[in-house]
């Protein structure tokens, strides 16, 4: 059941330099990696998902169809995720009670993790509440309606960490170790489980 309230913010904008070519695209049990975030959202989520695309948008945006949610695009992909953060952010700031940032690139995130960070948050309605893995905390991550005027504010290749890591932010995570896999080259892509 959607949660109301509750917006997922996919970020798959970028062109997967790394990978040498566009990792989005690439099938991963069945699906496009870019369809598995977006199905992820969509499940918590269903209308309140925002997919912002960039490069070979059109591409993107044709494997995840059809869309329960919107498409947003990000002309400026090269200059960094924190566009497309300001974006995805920006498109949903004056109705969202809290945003979800995700990344398109790490399959192995469930809708039950997804689920989890909102309900952590709903527990602490003014707290961020980020995914724990590897020793640190990071995306997916979940931003109150507060944080996300400044997340829309967010240019160049500055992301989400900053607003984290700004003082007097309350952060809390809530662990998942399978998030700190994602695919920036093949070889990520054929390891996976």
């Amino acid at each position: 059941m959607p949660s109301s309230g509750v917006f997922a913010v996919i970020l798959a904008a970028g062109g997967g330099s790394r990978f040498g070519g566009d990792k989005l695209l690439q099938v991963w049990r069945g699906q496009p990696l870019a369809a598995h975030a977006v199905r992820a959202a969509e499940a918590v989520c269903g209308a309140r998902s925002v997919l912002v695309v960039g490069s070979n948008w059109q591409g993107v945006f044709d494997a995840c169809a059809p869309l329960a949610g919107f498409l947003v695009r990000n002309p400026g992909w090269r200059s960094g995720i924190g566009g497309s953060i300001a974006l995805g952010a920006g498109a949903v700031r004056h109705v969202a009670e809290a945003a979800v940032i995700m990344l398109a690139d790490q399959p192995l995130v469930t809708a039950e993790h997804l689920a989890a960070l909102i309900a952590r948050w709903r527990r602490a309605p003014g707290t961020i509440v980020a995914t724990a893995f590897a020793g640190v905390l990071g995306p997916p991550a979940l931003f109150p309606g507060a944080c996300l005027e400044q997340l829309a504010g967010l240019s160049g290749d500055r992301g989400a960490r900053s607003v984290i890591g700004r003082a007097g932010a309350q952060v809390e995570g809530v662990a998942f170790e399978p998030a700190a896999v994602d695919v920036d080259r093949p070889e990520d892509l054929r390891r996976l489980p």
